[in-house]
């Protein structure tokens, strides 16, 4: 695969933050489907979903791209996660299972501004060592790739932002390494996403998940923000209303941010450390 596309002469840039984490053997299924949130009976060789790892409280460790690579192996694409801190997590969790969990760090994440050549919706297309594996990350933003490859491309700053911000108009928390542990995947609004099942079987933090999915116990969610200038604030700054805060930040990027705030928290004023701030909708089509 070309680092170029055909059609939109769209370049590939670096996105930092990418890591990738394989779970390999004959086992490495049933281990993921032990320990992940998400559902994998139903995903065939070639596609991808969102998933993510919780604590036996509920609170997301990690989100990340899961892939079925061929008929066992899996690769878990992490944004934001300290891979190396996350493989040594999971491999205390495997006990006598057949699976060797690696940090692949030869693998190096690239983003472009169009559609894949040949990967659409969940099903990728290519590989790491054979020109490139690719990932549709299009939504209603438009069309987007994530490709991963054994050689890096340029880094292209601006490109990289703005691949964030689309991420966030997506509702994809970008979560730094410390907010691990402290959401449920309600609270950062995953069933947009698809990215947790109440109907599988057992997982860490499976039952505070499916309580609160069935009992209707979601009080908060993801909010977009846009602030009439640069939000340059830390991961859970507070979001205040007149008299009161309201809610936390998760994500910046730029002008933008996402935050878990109440379900019913109206259309504002919102302000987060004085920067004044209008809440817009949450774009569709990344769910996989």
């Amino acid at each position: 695969m070309s680092d170029k596309t055909s059609g939109s002469g769209s370049t590939c840039f670096a996105l930092p933050g990418w890591s990738a984490v394989t779970l390999r053997g004959e086992q490495a299924t049933a281990f993921a489907q032990a320990q992940f949130m998400g559902d994998l009976s139903d995903l065939a060789p070639g596609r991808w979903q969102w998933n993510g790892w919780l604590t036996p409280k509920g609170r997301l460790v990690a989100l990340f791209a899961l892939l079925a690579l061929d008929g066992r192996d899996l690769a878990l694409l992490l944004p934001d996660a300290d891979p190396e801190a996350f493989v040594a997590a999971l491999t205390r969790f495997r006990f006598r299972t057949r699976v060797e969990i690696a940090h692949e760090g030869g693998w190096s994440f690239a983003g472009r501004f169009s559609a894949p050549e040949a990967a659409r919706g969940a099903a990728a297309s290519g590989s790491v060592d054979g020109g490139g594996l690719e990932l549709d990350f299009g939504g209603d933003g438009g069309p987007r790739t994530l490709r991963i490859a054994a050689s890096p491309v340029p880094a292209d700053e601006a490109q990289a932002a703005r691949w964030r911000r689309e991420d966030l108009a997506h509702g994809l928390p970008r979560l730094a390494p410390g907010q691990a542990e402290q959401w449920t995947p309600q609270q950062l609004s995953l069933e947009r996403l698809r990215a947790f099942s109440v109907h599988k079987g057992c997982y860490p933090g499976q039952e505070i998940v499916a309580r609160t999915h069935f009992l209707g116990q979601a009080k908060r969610g993801l909010v977009r923000l846009a602030g009439d200038q640069t939000l340059a604030v830390a991961p859970v700054a507070a979001v205040d209303a007149p008299g009161r805060a309201l809610g936390q930040v998760v994500s910046v990027a730029g002008d933008q941010a996402l935050a878990v705030m109440p379900l019913d928290a109206g259309d504002g004023p919102f302000h987060v450390q004085g920067v004044a701030c209008t809440p817009l909708p949450l774009l569709d089509g990344l769910a996989r």
